[in-house]
C-alpha cells in the first residue's frame, strides 16, 4: 500500500496557486492547463471508483476532453474528489485482486502506483506550466520511478501512459530522470511557449 494523501496534497497546493489568467497557458502535456484540470477531475473519480472496486461509468473508459469543460466550481471540488480518493485507497482491500480503469481489468495494486504517478506528473506539469516550484514527496517520486523505469520503452507499453523516453545523466535528480522516463524534458518552462486553446485536446499520461 502507498499512501497518496502527500501526492494529491502537493497537487492541492499547486492548484490553488493557478490564476484564471494562467488557464490557457501550455503545458508540457501538450494541452492547457484549463484541459489538464479537467483531466485531473476526471482521472481523481474514474481513480476513486477505481480504489472502491466499483464498475461504472466512470472506470467503463478513459474520460474523453474532446466536449468537457471545466466547472466554475472547480477550485472546491478538486480538493474534495482528491480527498476522496485518498480514502478510498487507504482501505487494503482497495489494493487486493483486480479492479477496472479505462475500461480494463488490472491487478489493483497496479491501478494504485498508476493513479500515483499520474498525480506526481500532473503536479510537475502544472507546476511548471504556471511558474511554481514542486518537490514531490520522496515515498511518492520513488514510487513514481519504479512505475516509470519498469515500463519498456516501446510505443505498445507506453499507449496512453508516457511518451518516448529521454535521455538524461544517470546521476541526475530523481525526479528529472522520472520526468525524462516518462518522456518529459525535465528543463521544459512556460518561456518560449506558444498560449495554447485547444480545449478538445486529451493529456498525454
Amino acid at each position: 500500500m502507498l499512501d497518496l494523501e502527500p501526492a494529491t496534497a502537493a497537487l492541492v497546493g499547486i492548484v490553488e496557486a493557478v490564476d484564471d489568467d494562467q488557464l490557457d497557458l501550455p503545458t508540457p502535456s501538450d494541452v492547457p492547463v484549463v484541459v489538464l484540470l479537467v483531466h485531473v477531475l476526471g482521472l481523481s473519480v474514474a481513480f476513486r471508483e477505481a480504489g472502491r472496486k466499483i464498475r461504472g461509468p466512470a472506470t467503463a473508459a478513459a474520460p474523453t476532453l474532446a466536449t468537457a469543460e471545466l466547472p466554475g466550481d472547480w477550485r472546491q471540488q478538486l480538493p474534495v474528489l482528491l480527498d476522496d480518493l485518498v480514502r478510498a485507497w487507504r482501505d487494503p482491500d482497495a489494493w487486493e485482486g483486480t479492479t477496472r480503469i479505462a475500461g480494463t481489468d488490472m491487478p489493483a495494486s497496479q491501478v494504485g502506483i498508476v493513479v500515483n504517478n499520474e498525480l506526481v506528473l500532473h503536479t510537475w506539469d502544472l507546476a511548471v506550466a504556471t511558474g511554481q516550484s514542486y518537490e514531490p514527496h520522496p515515498a511518492s517520486l520513488e514510487a513514481s520511478w519504479v512505475m516509470v523505469s519498469n515500463t519498456p520503452d516501446d510505443p505498445a507499453a507506453r499507449a496512453g501512459l508516457f511518451g518516448p523516453a529521454l535521455a538524461v545523466p544517470d546521476d541526475a535528480p530523481l525526479l528529472d530522470r522520472v520526468l525524462a522516463g516518462a518522456g518529459r524534458d525535465p528543463r521544459w518552462t512556460a518561456a518560449g511557449q506558444t498560449p495554447l486553446n485547444l480545449r478538445g485536446s486529451r493529456a498525454r499520461g
